[in-house]
């Protein structure tokens, strides 16, 4: 299992609650990226420490791969064929993080997971609107992951299942929450990397999640109303969770 996201303090959240131990832990800034590695049970991590799991029956590497969806699916598409390339390929792809939620459905501190992952600014603005750029005629602008698998993730964890969007500008306006709410009503948050890394994944014929903790809500900027290190305490109290769901799933079961 790969599972990718944006900044190390995210990727140390995540590791902290499938048991694997950082020697980076607690020293990441959010948006100070590093370079992108794992962490990988029972291995030494790039920085020359090691990260062991607690209970993991499997491989998995927790890897920050930068923010934005272009550098995401670059950088999870690097990780993706280094491992084809060794034999040993990735099952599952999971890009996980913080996230912005739109309110009520889902306040700061809940969890989500995606039913669907959309490209919501991925396309063309016209006199009519905004049109995808699937109605241009070309690409594809949604991943959906295995529906089984998103149904077992929300019973273990709580979290709410909705669409989570993808967005290369933070909405930062209550006009722009309301439109993209008004293209895409079932959206419970907005991020900036799962479609790169449903991207990657889907180009390598891997399957893919989403899961998001939500930090703030979509909208007007209030940076006094962020909640980053409760979403990120929620976060590993989700990947506490999802041990055992992560590893007794099949990837052919859809």
């Amino acid at each position: 299992m790969l599972i990718a996201t944006a900044v190390p303090v995210e990727r140390d959240a995540v590791a902290s609650g499938l048991g694997v131990l950082s020697p980076a832990a607690g020293s990441g800034v959010l948006g100070a990226v590093g370079r992108a590695h794992p962490f990988r049970p029972g291995a030494p991590d790039a920085e020359g420490g090691s990260a062991a799991a607690a209970g993991s029956g499997g491989r998995v590497d927790v890897v920050a791969v930068g923010v934005g969806p272009a550098l995401a699916a670059a950088s999870t598409g690097a990780v993706l064929t280094a491992a084809a390339l060794q034999g040993s390929p990735y099952d599952l792809v999971v890009s996980a993080g913080i996230g912005g939620g739109f309110p009520p459905e889902a306040p700061v501190g809940t969890l989500v997971v995606a039913d669907e992952i959309v490209a919501a600014d991925l396309g063309a603005e016209t006199g009519e609107g905004f049109l995808p750029v699937t109605e241009l005629g070309f690409g594809t602008v949604r991943h959906r992951p295995p529906g089984a698998l998103v149904r077992r993730v929300a019973e273990a964890t709580g979290a709410r299942t909705g669409a989570v969007l993808t967005v290369s500008t933070v909405t930062g306006t209550a006009a722009r929450a309301a439109a993209l709410r008004e293209r895409h009503p079932t959206a419970l948050a907005e991020a900036m990397e799962g479609f790169g890394v449903a991207e990657a994944a889907g180009a390598q014929g891997v399957p893919v999640l989403e899961v998001r903790a939500i930090s703030n809500p979509v909208g007007p900027r209030d940076r006094a109303s962020w909640r980053i290190p409760d979403a990120l305490t929620a976060l590993t109290e989700g990947f506490g969770k999802l041990v055992p769901v992560l590893e007794s799933w099949n990837r052919h079961d859809r």
